[in-house]
This record gives structure tokens, sequence and C-alpha cells, in this order.
């Protein structure tokens, strides 16, 4: 019932419900080419190796998300958005080019500016919804985006798999740049007044500087985005043990599968209840509970029994997005507009970038130990990652209660 009302509070702002409109085709798109591109790569060239470079291709630019993000504070971002996803549809059209292994540099450089445009669109979108989106919607809104975003994953890397198996990948770059097209025009039913960013004399080096310097000494930002950086290396160590774990299970690879569909349909759970949790806990208990529970599912998954591995995956995905939710809406919240774009790209950099080197880390590891002594251990730091947040909640809600006997002694 909560999460029927939470759905209807957001579907009854008009732009909200574009927005996630536009969320859920761009998304579908995305999703498509992601497992395309290392098929397509894997057919033409046979190497496992190469494959995995697009996902490097699409996350590298991540690493200058701070001045990457600055642009959408230097521009308006409507009209940034639609250019955005009209050039990405136009960009994905020349991959039709792609037919030899002699041309899968042009693949990798198009997955690349889609990785570099993906940080200045998530920028500009970000900064865009806090000013159409009320303070009240933002944990809704970022929560739905969130249950999107997972439900895509669900469905739409096997639509690419068959669209690809059947007409090839230039057929899956048209479906992409078909969803950008689209999603430009939701972008354009907009009904949003933006104000021209302010011109200055300072430099762009300036302006990301102050970005950083706004994210970084922020009380209420710094530990939640210093949490979800942690908690997204630990996750991401963990999850390089899934092959070992499915083989102590006694199945094949296959059923790799199986657990990353537990965990999308947890995930997708969370986006629905984060609105209503956020009110009622609070954004740093709610991601202190998230992040212990994804700690004690990473310790769980050491249990060589089916029924456990489940469990355990569908748990780590409802916890997971705890913390990644509270952090972004706190950056809505606590971000004065003309620094929003370069403050989200940051946090965003923060949190994601530990991502890539858990998972460079985590398959060395996983080599040198088995998941029954690794896990316990990632489990166990998780833990001691929600504890201080924890803490903090504890320590803020105690000084909170004082404040009235305070100001008003009896």
């Amino acid at each position: 019932m909560t999460t029927s009302l939470t759905l209807l509070r957001v579907l009854r702002d008009r732009d909200a419900g574009l927005y996630l409109t536009g969320l859920v085709v761009s998304g579908f798109g995305t999703s498509s080419l992601w497992l395309a591109s290392g098929v397509w790569v894997k057919e033409l060239t046979g190497s496992d190796g190469l494959a995995a470079l697009c996902m490097l291709a699409m996350w590298a630019p991540t690493l200058a998300g701070p001045a990457l993000g600055t642009l959408a504070d230097r521009l308006p971002r409507r009209p940034l958005l639609i250019a955005l996803n009209l050039g990405l549809a136009a960009l994905l059209l020349t991959l039709f080019a792609v037919d030899s292994a002699a041309r899968l540099w042009l693949l990798f450089t198009v997955l690349f500016l889609y990785g570099t445009a993906g940080v200045v669109h998530d920028a500009a979108e970000s900064a865009l919804v806090s000013s159409v989106v009320g303070p009240d919607l933002l944990g809704d809104f970022n929560g739905l985006r969130t249950a999107v975003t997972e439900g895509m994953k669900l469905v739409a890397p096997l639509t690419g798999a068959g669209l690809y198996t059947v007409y090839g990948g230039p057929a899956v770059a048209c479906l992409d740049a078909a969803t950008f097209v689209l999603a430009a025009g939701l972008c354009a039913l907009l009904r949003v007044r933006e104000q021209r960013p302010a011109r200055s004399g300072e430099g762009w080096r300036r302006q990301t500087a102050q970005g950083v310097r706004h994210l970084w000494g922020h009380p209420v930002l710094r530990p939640l985005v210093r949490a979800g950086g942690t908690t997204m290396l630990l996750t991401a160590l963990a999850s390089t043990t899934v092959y070992a774990v499915v083989d102590r299970l006694g199945h094949s690879p296959a059923y790799t599968g199986v657990l990353y569909a537990a965990q999308g349909a947890g995930s997708v759970a969370a986006g629905l209840l984060a609105g209503p949790a956020l009110r009622r806990l609070g954004g740093r208990r709610f991601a202190a509970a998230g992040i212990a529970l994804t700690g004690a599912a990473v310790v769980a998954r050491a249990v060589p029994w089916d029924p456990v591995a489940l469990a355990s995956a569908a748990a780590g995905g409802l916890g997971l997005p705890c913390v990644l939710i509270a952090a972004l809406t706190a950056v809505q919240r606590e971000t004065p507009g003309p620094l929003l774009g370069r403050v989200t790209a940051t946090a965003h950099t923060l949190v994601f970038t530990p991502n890539v080197l858990g998972l460079a880390a985590g398959a060395g590891l996983v080599e040198l130990a088995g998941p029954g002594l690794l896990l316990p251990l990632y489990g166990l730091a998780l833990l001691l990652t929600a504890l201080p947040l924890a803490q903090r909640a504890a320590s803020a809600s105690r000084t909170a209660a004082r404040s009235p006997s305070d100001a008003n002694p009896a």
C-alpha cells in the first residue's frame, strides 16, 4: 500500500512522470547495448579480454567526473540533455561501419564517448530534477529511478542479446539510438523554467574545485559519499567470487544468471521502498541499514546451499542501493543549484570508481583464496562501514532530542 502511494505521489507530478518515462526508454537501450557490445567483440575476435574492455571503455570517463560535471553547471540543463540524447543517437549510427575486427576501434571509441556523455547527462539530469521535483519527492523519485534502472537490467540485456543474434550489432545500436531520440522528445516536453547560468570570470579548474570542496567539506555529504565508495569497493570484491560460489553449489556457470536475477529483484524492491524509508529513518540510518544488510548477505553467500545463496543475492540487491539513493538525495538537497552538476559528478566519481578497482583486485584475490574465506572478511568490512553512519545518526538523534529542553529549560 505504501509503495503504491509512493508511486502515485511521483507520477501525479507531470515532470517527474516524464523523467521516469525517459529513464525507462533510455535505460532499456543502454542495457541492451551493454551486453550486446561484449558479445559483438567476442564474436569478432574470440578474445574475453577485449570483450571485457567494452565495460571499461564505458566506465573510464567516470574518473573525469568532477571536470565533466562542471559542463552541466555552465550550460542550460534541459537543452544540454536534449543535445546529448540526440548526439548519442547520431553517434550510435556510426556502428553500422563495424563489420570486422579491424574496425573495432570505432566501437571502443563510441563506447568511450557514450560513457563521457553519460557522465555529463547524469550530472545535468540530477541538477534539473532537483528544480523540477519537490524536495519532499526527491527520495521517492531517486528510489523509483533505481527500481526502473534495475528493472531494465532484468529485461533489456536479453532483448539486446536476442536482437544481436538475429540481426547483428548494428541493429542493437539502432535500437539504442531510437531510445535516445524518444528520450530527447520527452525531455523537450518538460515544463521547467531554468535560470541561465551566471557568467563568472572563474576558469574551468577553479569551478571544478569549488564542487569538490563543497562535497568534501560538507558534514552530511562527506560521510555518506565515503561510505558509498567503500561499499561499492567491497561489494565489487565480493562479486568476483560469484563463479566460485556457483561452482561450490554444484551448478554450471549459467546459474549466475539466476543469482543476478534474484539480486535485481531485490534492487527493484529497494527502489520502491526507498522514499518512505528515507522519510522514516533519515539518510544516515537508511544508508547504514542497507550497508549492514549487504554485509550480512555477503557473509551468508559463503554458505554452499541453494536457498541461502538465493536469499543472500536478493538481500544484497535490497541493501546495496540504500546508500547510493541516500547519498544522491542528500547531494540534491544539500547543494546549491549552481553547483549541483559538478557536485553530483564528483560524488559519482568517488562512489563508483572504487567499483572498478574492486573488480580488478578481486579477480586476483579469488585466485589465491576461496569464497569461504573471502566472503566473511568482505561482509565484516561492510558491517564496520555501516557502524560510523549508525553512530552519527544516533548522535544526531540525541542532539535533536535535547535541543528543545536546552532551548526552553524547565
